[in-house]
């Protein structure tokens, strides 16, 4: 099974850490999209170690120069077209 997580809220890194982690410990290959205010999640020291364990880790470049600013983005920068992709290859979307 392959997993998406869509990280949409701010307050997500609480449910996506556990979720990842046991992704990683049962095997299971997911990747993140990172969107709206969920881009803040990527400020997070655990959010950050944990998304070493994806597939892939993009964030929408709109989202992240909204909430960021000039910051460098810690992932990679991509658009709705990536995420669109994404799901194209996945079999569920967990949205956060």
């Amino acid at each position: 099974m392959k997993i998406l997580f869509e990280v949409s809220s701010g307050d997500a890194a609480n449910v996506l850490v556990p979720l990842a982690r046991a992704c990683n410990r049962n095997a299971v290959t997911w990747s993140c999209f990172f969107t709206g205010e969920g881009v803040k999640t990527l400020t997070r020291g655990d959010v950050l170690a944990t998304v070493g364990g994806a597939v892939k880790a993009t964030a929408c470049e709109v989202s992240w120069e909204r909430n960021m600013g000039d910051q460098p983005c810690p992932v990679e920068i991509g658009s709705q077209t990536n995420n669109s992709a994404m799901i194209g290859e996945i079999d569920k979307v967990i949205s956060l």
